[in-house]
């Protein structure tokens, strides 16, 4: 489980194919301290096992499966990457517990820099808009955000808080 507040910003350090898989490894500090083998780390919001922990990175194997249905399968050399490790029977949990599962890959129709504050709308697929409501809350790329308003066509957020002094989603370059 997982809370949606994001930890850290990392960065792929590597992707290497494995037939239809992947196994990519992950530049990070914060979310590996105290992480062993085998633990859960949410990378953009999917759920993967840390394989290889060492204190600047870590590692994991992707399915076909999650790269299709995330934004996992977009990922290059380079692409930051939102991350959260897991919550335990003792963490503060500090927000609503998210699933690391993932529903849809979407996309965003916003302005310009997307950065920590400022609005952005996200375009809904009708089917899946009763499954959402107003100042509910949903995980896009691993963050959990509040819905300020909701159509049958859109989602927007407006709200101007801060999620850890990082940028909610960078862009590749930088």
């Amino acid at each position: 489980m997982f809370t949606g507040i994001i930890e850290e910003l990392g960065r792929v350090r590597e992707i290497e194919k494995r037939g239809e898989d992947a196994r990519i490894v992950i530049e990070a500090r914060t979310v590996t301290e105290g992480a062993r083998d085998g633990d859960s780390i949410a990378v953009n919001g999917v759920c993967l096992t840390a394989l290889d922990v060492r204190p600047d990175s870590f590692a994991a194997d992707v399915s076909k499966e999650t790269l299709f249905r995330s934004t996992l399968g977009r990922l290059h050399t380079g692409s930051p990457v939102n991350l959260e490790a897991s919550v335990t029977p003792i963490t503060r949990l500090g927000a609503t517990s998210c699933r690391a599962t993932s529903m849809r890959v979407g996309n965003f129709s916003a302005p310009k820099a997307m950065a920590s504050h400022g609005p952005f709308e996200l375009p809904i697929r009708k089917r899946l808009r009763s499954t959402w409501f107003f100042k509910g809350s949903v995980a896009v790329e691993g963050i959990s955000l509040t819905i300020a308003e909701l159509t049958d066509d859109y989602l927007n957020r407006r709200d101007s808080k801060d999620v850890g002094g990082h940028e909610l989603f960078p862009s590749e370059a930088g």
